[in-house]
């Protein structure tokens, strides 16, 4: 008779599963809870203490670590020396192995679970007795997904056997399985126990780097209809991050959807009072801060009514009836807020393929312990997040002409946008609205080129902002003729004091900030 060690935290589909294989023959090994649950649909069940000759010891600690269970997983059926032995020791072959995990991730994901609890739901019984079994796939079939129940039964029913193909497939399943249950473990304990005396970049940057992520969905294509994609998530979401969010309305979402709302959200994030963000292509094309968000709403349609058609709206407040109205005279890919009231969703929903996504612990400010990665051909850059405007202590006004208070309010706005600009980027803006953004061009007069332009006669006054230094005199000459006031960058170029010049030469104020903003 074929034998089945079965011990589950997840009792999905055990009943169904278990009294499946009884149907085909087998019998059933099984410990503690999973014992019980099998007696109490009326099972026949044999303890695995009875198969050792040894009592589950240390409150449940040990139970299946034993080598009558691991000697029985990992003979090789093949080997008539490891049969001999078995049959030497008095063990029995165990050809299915059906366990899942202790809930580590459920209990570090109570905001109440202390580290012992933590400790306590570490499995160790579980994961060995999971890489044992699909290390001797070649005659034993391990499950850790119960969605797999059904498949198992399936072939066991009809040829009273698993096919070796599946049963690597299995396998694989498991390793990966186990890999990223230790790996959530790993980066729990970094998080918990790093020692003081380590250095902050040993903490963030470990010499070996282990990541999990879980698929939250595949996708109907990658950036292009040719590419294939899938979205996946970290086990642990932080509040507010974009995985988080419910999808009420529309089409399922796409790649590059996914990518420009992560990208609105990240620069929504920026802002504590009603703003509300438009992006395109992973760029802002426009931005603005207002008393109500309806107001904000004006600003940035108003700030490049031409880009904001296909694009992304992130706002941080309600979306209420009259905002949907004006919204819903325009093609929109997604609406992304915390809430949507019931007559802005009843305006939004007749468009049949605007995505409306609501993430209703949308919160300002950096999200604690970000990391941004980004992959290279065999390799990964990771570096922590762009969370800082500018040094105070290297801020300074360096021309003759001096700011106004509203000057410094702008430029902090300006600094702010500029960040999310792929560089070179420059910004123009005023009263808390974008005015002309010119992302991504291979040299910085371009870019300002753009955003001028975009600006137009609206740059009157206003102030232009730049990730990064400027290398020569020609962007501040350019921003002296459309009649912008303030110009705010970094500083930090070998001819600085060439702009700085023609600053004072054309009456312009500028702002160095000592931090620079690139974004690649």
């Amino acid at each position: 008779m074929k034998r089945a060690l079965i011990s589950v935290s997840d009792k999905q589909g055990l009943e169904a599963f278990s009294r499946g294989l009884i149907q085909a023959g087998w019998q059933l090994l099984s410990t503690g809870g999973t014992a019980a649950a099998l007696r109490g649909y009326g099972l026949p069940v044999t303890d695995v203490a009875e198969i050792t000759g040894f009592p589950e010891c240390l409150d449940g600690r040990v139970k299946t670590l034993h080598p009558a269970i691991h000697a029985g997983i990992l003979a090789r059926r093949e080997l008539p020396e490891h049969l001999e032995t078995l049959q030497k020791l008095g063990i029995a072959p165990i050809d299915l192995v059906a366990v899942n995990l202790y809930p580590f991730k459920q209990t570090v994901s109570r905001p109440d679970a202390s580290f012992a609890d933590c400790i306590e739901n570490i499995d160790i019984g579980g994961p060995t007795l999971l890489r044992a079994a699909a290390k001797n796939h070649a005659a034993v079939t391990v499950v850790c997904d119960p969605a797999d129940y059904p498949r198992v039964l399936a072939q066991l029913q009809t040829t009273g056997e698993t096919t070796i193909a599946f049963r690597q497939a299995l396998a694989a399943k498991v390793f990966a399985h186990t890999a990223a249950y230790d790996s959530l473990i790993a980066d729990y304990f970094r998080g918990q126990t790093a020692k003081e005396a380590e250095p902050a970049a040993a903490k963030r940057f470990p010499d070996q780097l282990t990541l999990t992520f879980e698929k939250q969905q595949d996708l109907r294509y990658g950036e292009n209809s040719h590419q294939s994609a899938a979205f996946y998530r970290v086990p642990l979401l932080h509040q507010g991050s974009l995985p988080g969010a419910v999808q009420l309305h529309g089409k399922e979402l796409s790649y590059n959807n996914i990518s420009d709302a992560d990208a609105a959200l990240a620069m929504l994030r920026e802002f504590d009072r009603p703003a509300v963000v438009a992006v395109k292509h992973a760029n802002p094309c426009g931005i603005a801060v207002r008393d109500t968000l309806d107001e904000a709403w004006d600003k940035a349609y108003e700030a490049d009514p031409v880009s904001i058609f296909g694009g992304i709206i992130a706002a941080n407040r309600e979306v209420d009836a009259a905002m949907a109205e004006k919204m819903s005279h325009i093609f929109l890919e997604i609406v992304l807020a915390p809430s949507f009231s019931a007559q802005a969703l009843a305006i939004l929903e007749k468009k049949k393929n605007i995505r409306l996504l609501q993430l209703p612990e949308l919160q300002s400010g950096a999200i604690k312990g970000q990391m941004i990665y980004k992959s290279v051909y065999d390799g990964l850059l990771i570096q922590t997040a762009d969370n800082t405007l500018w040094d105070e202590a290297a801020l300074r006004c360096v021309t003759q002409v001096q700011p106004g208070r509203e000057d410094w309010k702008d430029a902090a706005f300006g600094m702010t946008v500029v960040k999310h600009v792929k560089s070179n980027g420059i910004c123009v803006v005023k009263n808390e609205q974008t005015l002309g953004i010119g992302p991504g061009q291979v040299n910085r007069i371009t870019a300002a080129e753009i955003a001028l332009k975009q600006a137009g006669d609206k740059a009157r006054g206003a102030v232009l902002a730049s990730d990064a230094f400027f290398p020569f005199d020609d962007c501040v000459r350019l921003a002296a003729s459309y009649g912008i006031k303030t110009v705010v960058q970094p500083g930090g170029s070998l001819k600085d004091q060439d702009s700085v010049k023609a600053c004072d030469e054309l009456h312009l104020c500028m702002l160095m900030t000592g931090t620079r903003h690139f974004r690649h």
